[in-house]
């Protein structure tokens, strides 16, 4: 069907179920709790309840600023990335050539390399839909701390109370930021069905063991794990 054979369907369901998978694993699965998101909403928790003390909240204010400015730039890298991704449609014919003559790559039709890229497009819009929302949430989370009473209230409930909305909107907007990123990583490995359908499958393969591996046993989730145990 449009030029793909068993082995490009083998390959995008693999594609599907490595992401949904992993989605599952770091965020609702039985290992999540050792996650390094998980580990990272916890300090997102303890900064934020940190600050109801403070009487000089400039720190926090940059803070937010940092993590509204990273999520700007991702927002509008996607932007670029659709408007790349669409740009290769223009070429379809050419490409369909120049595949032809590698001796490496699978041989495409015009119907097979226009699907791909409308789904590489498809999945740049996905993370720009999270970045834009995320970015939102923060934008809502810096009205949510700048609304946490003064230091002098600290005890109080209503303080403690508002202090908890900010964090659990702060820890929305990571999970969305997360998941932008995530699409960009599995972006990568969808580059690789360009190529052929075994490049796709190893490249998603790749792509999934160094994102596991990055939230379970890199170096930057033992140090955070490290002050856990200590804490």
């Amino acid at each position: 069907m449009a030029g793909f054979g068993t082995l490009d369907f083998i390959a995008i369901a693999f594609f599907a179920a490595a992401w949904i998978g992993y989605l599952l694993a770091v965020e609702v699965g039985p290992h999540a709790k050792r996650s390094l998101n998980t580990l990272m909403n916890e300090r997102r928790e303890r900064w934020i309840m940190e600050s109801v003390k403070r009487e000089n909240r400039i720190i926090d204010t940059q803070v937010m600023n940092g993590l509204q400015n990273g999520t700007a730039f991702f927002a509008s890298t996607s932007l670029i990335a659709i408007g790349g991704s669409l740009t290769l449609l223009q070429s379809a014919d050419r490409v369909v050539q120049i595949f032809a003559d590698l001796p490496f790559a699978t041989p495409t039709t015009r119907a097979a390399w226009e699907i791909k890229v409308i789904g590489l497009a498809v999945i740049f819009a996905y993370a720009f839909f999270k970045f834009g929302w995320s970015y939102r949430l923060f934008n809502y989370c810096a009205i949510l701390i700048g609304a946490i009473p003064p230091h002098t209230e600290a005890d109080k409930p209503e303080t403690l109370a508002a202090a908890r909305e900010a964090v659990k909107m702060n820890i929305v907007a990571g999970l969305h930021f997360n998941r932008g990123q995530r699409a960009f990583f599995f972006a990568l490995a969808y580059l690789g069905w360009f190529i052929s359908p075994w490049l796709f499958l190893i490249a998603t393969a790749a792509v999934l063991t160094v994102m596991w591996r990055r939230q379970f046993v890199s170096d930057s989730a033992a140090a955070v794990g490290a002050g856990s145990r200590a804490a």
